[in-house]
């Protein structure tokens, strides 16, 4: 006679069971730190952690997504040869950067164009504005959050402005970021006359589209020769009570905003099927600064902006200054900042006081210790939620973009950097990097390491989960 086991029993199997098969499972296809925090989660919790593995530990498109994107690979490549054209001109870039983004992000630098570094949140506000009431040809607008306050108001009366004057506009939510004010987005958005949709919606019957998975970046174009790129949400600067940002944005004028372009048509395509413009437009030249974009996301082969940014740091020879929010590198980049230093490289990580996310700052101040302990200098931005995002190698190389140095950005979101690739797109980098050093406080080794016990294990804990923040 089988005796069944009892209800007690069924559910100790089944742990185990679900134990024992993850150990097969999770190491695919994930960092060694990622996988051993699943393993962890599921060791102590098994059902709870195979629930939650279930429905987000796989970064990946469902297949149609993938599908999708791939039938952009011609536009793509049709907008690479437009830019590259006979000659690229590029011969003041690093080849090697530039050919590694080019792999990276399948869109090639360019010279002839203008770029202005913004970081008064205001005066970008104003001139996003002023350059909605110029457009004669189209508006589309690419950004995380898009509220539904005043300052978004602002935006949104311009776009309609622009409709009122046969403007097309076509405008990228993300529903998760925009959550707050979704719904009074969408109608005051469309009752303008914009054509808007969300990115990246929650499907329950068409394959499954993780809520983590995310569309972070912030593009706005103008008639395609105007494009800006950063950090910078439409939203007020104050929307977190108690908290300001500070942001960075690129204004960009000449035939990189062809680049810009083909990443706006395609991240719509991805959602609506259709195709803006068979061909994105290349703009006449505008200055004489090298630029090229770098797009990062699932879609793209490795960690695109991980990738180019840890070989950076390990080339370094003089100096590496970087700008984040948030900062949870892997072992890799963490490896290459404490060996910049050792081999006599300065290295700078400026990150904000003001906290906005606590878990995820718990876990990025468990690095301090070990990063202090090697000679890497910590400076931490007073009064703002220092929001900016940009990196600059020696002389070599400037980054500004909208990717954060975490596990989010480097694996969950979709991200867009702009890469600086001649000298004075980097000095005026290094300029504005200079005032954040000057307007924060270096974090010294001593203060550190008095911190409360308390403080430590809360530290330690977050790390734990890190890779899955």
């Amino acid at each position: 006679m089988i005796t069944l086991p009892t209800l007690g029993e069924a559910f100790y199997i089944a742990e185990w069971g679900i134990r024992l098969t993850m150990l097969a499972v999770v190491p695919l296809r994930r960092t060694p730190a990622a996988a051993a925090s699943w393993l962890l989660l599921i060791f102590f919790l098994p059902v709870p952690g195979l629930l939650l593995f279930t429905a987000i530990g796989s970064p990946r498109f469902p297949a149609w997504r993938v599908e999708r994107f791939e039938s952009l690979r011609g536009f793509f490549a049709d907008a690479a040869k437009r830019m590259a054209g006979d000659d690229p001109g590029v011969g003041e870039a690093p080849g090697e950067v530039v050919e590694l983004a080019n792999r990276l992000g399948h869109l090639p630098a360019v010279a002839g164009n203008a770029v202005e570094l913004i970081d008064d949140y205001d005066a970008v506000i104003a001139r996003l504005v002023a350059d909605i009431d110029a457009a004669r040809d189209h508006v589309r607008l690419l950004s995380y959050i898009f509220a539904d306050d005043a300052t978004a108001h602002r935006v949104i009366a311009a776009l309609g402005r622009a409709v009122d004057r046969g403007v097309p506009c076509h405008v990228l939510v993300d529903p998760v970021g925009s959550y707050r004010w979704l719904k009074g987005t969408l109608l005051a958005l469309r009752g303008q006359g914009v054509r808007v949709r969300r990115m990246l919606p929650f499907r329950l019957i068409r394959g499954r589209t993780r809520r983590d998975m995310r569309n972070h970046r912030k593009l706005f174009l103008i008639d395609g020769r105007i494009g800006y790129a950063g950090s910078l949400n439409i939203v007020a600067k104050d929307f977190r009570p108690g908290v300001t940002n500070r942001e960075l944005v690129a204004r960009v004028t000449g035939p990189a905003v062809a680049a810009m372009s083909a990443i706006f048509v395609s991240d719509w395509f991805m959602e609506t099927e259709e195709l803006l413009e068979p061909a994105v437009v290349l703009p006449p030249p505008a200055g004489a600064s090298i630029l090229q974009v770098l797009p990062s996301g699932a879609n793209y082969p490795l960690e695109g902006f991980l990738t180019l940014l840890t070989w950076q740091v390990a080339r370094a020879e003089r100096e590496v200054v970087l700008v984040t929010p948030y900062f949870i590198p892997d072992e890799g980049l963490l490896g290459a900042l404490i060996t910049a230093v050792l081999r006599g490289v300065e290295v700078h990580v400026i990150v904000s006081e003001v906290v906005d996310q606590q878990l995820v700052n718990l876990a990025q101040s468990s690095y301090y210790d070990e990063l202090l302990s090697h000679g890497v200098r910590i400076h931490r931005y007073r009064g703002y939620l220092l929001h900016a995002k940009a990196v600059r190698i020696d002389e070599t190389l400037g980054i500004v973009g909208s990717s954060n140095v975490d596990v989010r950005s480097f694996q969950l979101n979709e991200e867009v950097s702009l890469l600086l690739l001649d000298r004075p797109g980097i000095e005026d980098l290094a300029r504005i990097q200079r005032e954040y050093l000057a307007g924060s406080d270096e974090l010294l080794l001593a203060e550190w390491r008095a911190r409360s016990r308390m403080r430590r294990l809360a530290e330690n804990g977050a790390r734990l989960v890190s890779p899955l923040l």
